[in-house]
C-alpha cells in the first residue's frame, strides 16, 4: 500500500507561497480606462491573510503575467519583497525564485487559475487553483480553494497553511484575546 500526502501534509512544510494575480487576487477582471490607465480591484481578507501568513514565518512572492503599477503598490502595501511582473513563463519565474532562495520544490506553495500558472501549480510542493480556473487546472492542483479568486481564495490559502502548520491559533489568539 503506498501513501499519498494529502494537501495538509504538504502544508505542513511550506516555507514561500506564490501568487498569481489576475484571476487569484483578483477575480480576473480587466478594467481599462479611457486614457489608457487600467484598474484592479483587491480583496481586503486576502490581504490580511496574506500579512497574517508572513507573520507565521511563511514568505509570500507574485509572479504576474501582466505589468502593473497597483500590483506594485498592493505588494508594497502587504510587505511582499518579491514580486515578478511581465512573465508568462511561470515556471521559469518560480524556478529562479526556487534557487535564490534556496529551496526545495516541496517548501513552494503555487496559487494560480489558467495555463500559464499550470506547470508552477504541477512542480510546486503544494498546487493550488481557484474554482474560477478552467476544470483542467482543477485536475492537475493538489487543492483547489472553496472561494473564488478574488473573494477571499487567498486567505483561504494562509488560513489552510497556517492551520496546516500549527499557527493559525495563535494569529487567531491575538485578535481575540488582544495580546
Amino acid at each position: 500500500m503506498s501513501y499519498i500526502d494529502t494537501p495538509k501534509d504538504k502544508a505542513r512544510s511550506i516555507r514561500l507561497l506564490v501568487l498569481d494575480v489576475d484571476g487569484v487576487l483578483t477575480d480576473g477582471s480587466l478594467y481599462f480606462h479611457a486614457d489608457g490607465s487600467e484598474s484592479k480591484v483587491f480583496n481586503s481578507l486576502d490581504g490580511h491573510g496574506i500579512k497574517m501568513l508572513q507573520a507565521s514565518g511563511v514568505e509570500v512572492a507574485i509572479i504576474t503575467g501582466r505589468r502593473s503599477k497597483m500590483v506594485e503598490l498592493r505588494a508594497q502595501a502587504l510587505g511582499i519583497k518579491t514580486l515578478i511582473q511581465g512573465r508568462e513563463d511561470k515556471l521559469t519565474a518560480l524556478k529562479t525564485i526556487k534557487e535564490n532562495k534556496r529551496l526545495d520544490w516541496s517548501k513552494i506553495a503555487y496559487c494560480g487559475d489558467d495555463l500559464p500558472d499550470l506547470a508552477a501549480i504541477k512542480a510546486s510542493g503544494l498546487g493550488i487553483t481557484v474554482p474560477n480556473a478552467p476544470e483542467y487546472m482543477v485536475q492537475h492542483a493538489d487543492m483547489c480553494t472553496n472561494r473564488k479568486g478574488g473573494q477571499g481564495a487567498v486567505r483561504e490559502v494562509c488560513d489552510f497553511i497556517m492551520q496546516a502548520q500549527g499557527t493559525l491559533q495563535d494569529a487567531l489568539d491575538y485578535y481575540i484575546l488582544g495580546c
